[in-house]
């Protein structure tokens, strides 16, 4: 019996891809260099800020540390100024909440976004549903794949690896889940492949939110 569900956020809940690189291009502009196409940005995400800065950027650009420290809060700024524009929740996904909070299922976010931007994202968009807990990245905290945060989660919701799912829509997302002992669901319709997932690590693939009820 599955007791609880830990959700990565952008690509599995929510759409963020434009924000997300309407933020990266603002910044390159800023510093004269051509922005990205949107869909590039589906390989930039999934490791966090500092990596998508890092991977925006050519590599001479950001090889200084200090440097990209600066790029990296340039870009926060630029995201806190644009993320909520154009994020959308994907569909069905809070009819899939309802309902798991209606079986009684547990639910989490981890997510390697900052812990400030993912925090207002889900009150933002998911305020009417009780979360068990919801954990960006933190400082001293290992970021996904490590399984460090997953931990975290399982503990603060008081379930073990085995009744939960891991649910998101990318290899670090699979790659977190196979570290955790967490069963690894991975989703269609965020920003990476079916290919990917099942490489990674993912025991099945859903192509709508509420496939996922019938894993419960």
């Amino acid at each position: 019996m599955t007791g609880a569900v830990i959700f990565d956020l952008d690509g599995t809940l929510l759409d963020t891809l434009e924000d997300l690189a309407d933020s990266g291009n603002a910044v390159l502009l800023a510093h004269g260099f051509e922005p990205h196409s949107v869909e590039a940005y589906r390989t930039f995400i999934g490791d966090g800020m500092s990596k998508l800065v890092e991977r925006i950027f050519p590599l001479d650009a950001v090889a200084d540390p200090d440097v990209l420290a600066e790029r990296l809060q340039e870009y926060k700024a630029a995201y806190q100024d644009r993320w909520c524009n154009k994020t959308r929740v994907y569909d069905s996904i809070t009819e899939l909440l309802d309902k798991l909070s209606e079986q009684g299922v547990k639910t989490a976010v981890l997510s390697n976004k900052a812990q400030a931007f993912c925090s207002k994202c889900v009150d933002e968009y998911f305020g009417d549903h009780s979360w068990d807990t919801v954990l960006g990245q933190r400082e001293g905290v290992p970021q996904k794949p490590d399984a460090a945060g997953a931990n975290d989660a399982l503990e603060e919701m008081g379930v073990e690896a085995g009744e939960a799912l891991f649910v998101g829509d990318s290899s670090v997302d699979m790659q977190t889940a196979v570290n955790a002992g967490i069963r690894a669901v991975g989703v269609s319709w965020g920003f990476r492949g079916r290919e990917e997932l099942i490489a990674n690590g993912a025991s099945i693939v859903i192509d709508a939110p509420m496939d996922l009820v019938e894993l419960l």
